[in-house]
């Protein structure tokens, strides 16, 4: 199940853009407002997205009547609520077409769920989230992650949350924890503590490893990688305590997602997840 993940106000969004002021007002909040629908578990009426977005409701208004003229909303007959379209799922699409790293890594994926019987998925940061672009569910499992393509993980409490900040280089990890911080506003002391303590150990093993953090009863190990352009991805293989115990994902399941990462990097070009002493 997709964690939820409280929309932005479009004053927050502008400070997750790496500092930049440099950006169209009416589009990040055009932005927030898409944002906040597709969050929802349920349509939303122009009244609930203020109160989400912080952005006033005359505004959020225009901005709704907006994205239903260009078909990006499609408001309900009868109602004063809205719901995405297929053109979002278009734009969506056109991204993973062109994301070859999807076919090219997905037999390698598909080898480590069935080598660990644990849902195994592939993940690149969005904002503060890391988002799923590819899911694999072994044959044999009974237990499986609902987790689906589109679906955001937390970055401080998740493997590969860990896995992507530990194979950044420290400046741009400096500079996304910043964010993180703000995100956090007050239980950054006890977040950012334990996350410093979890990316420290994350580079001595070389695999980022996190039990029941995310969600209770849910461990999951993971590895961060680079492509050949430089991109960052990370991808992770979970399951149930009762079925991956800490033990067992350390000893047992870790080599095989080391060597996953090994074939995938090898495949595309990229490089692994760095550790403390490369």
């Amino acid at each position: 199940m997709t964690r939820p993940t409280s929309p932005q106000s479009a004053a927050e969004s502008v400070k997750e853009k790496d500092g930049s002021t440099d950006e169209v007002t009416a589009l990040a909040r055009g932005l927030t407002v898409l944002r906040s629908i597709a969050a929802a578990d349920a349509p939303l009426s122009n009244r609930e997205l203020t109160e989400l977005t912080g952005i006033p409701k005359p505004t959020v208004s225009r901005i709704t009547a907006t994205l239903v003229s260009a078909g990006f909303l499609f408001r309900l007959p009868d109602s004063e609520r809205f719901v995405l379209t297929s053109s979002v799922l278009e734009l969506s699409n056109g991204f993973l077409r062109n994301f070859d790293i999807r076919s090219r890594a997905r037999p390698f994926l598909i080898e480590l769920a069935e080598r660990t019987a644990l849902s195994v998925h592939l993940a690149v940061r969005d904002r503060l989230d890391m988002v799923v672009i590819d899911a694999i569910r072994p044959r044999s499992a009974v237990l499986v992650s609902r987790l689906e393509i589109g679906s955001r993980m937390n970055l401080t409490r998740t493997a590969i949350g860990r896995a992507y900040l530990a194979a950044l280089a420290e400046p741009e990890r400096e500079k996304l924890l910043i964010g993180l911080q703000a995100a956090e506003g007050d239980d950054w002391g006890h977040v950012g503590s334990h996350l410093e303590s979890a990316l420290r150990d994350t580079m001595e093993r070389g695999f980022a490893i996190a039990t029941g953090e995310w969600y209770d009863g849910l461990n999951a190990i993971a590895q961060g990688f680079t492509g050949p352009s430089g991109e960052r991805y990370a991808v992770n293989c979970g399951g149930s305590a009762d079925q991956c115990p800490r033990d067992w994902l350390i000893s047992r399941a870790a080599p095989a997602l080391i060597e996953c990462i090994s074939q995938i990097v090898l495949e595309i070009g990229g490089t692994p997840g760095r550790r403390l002493d490369t």
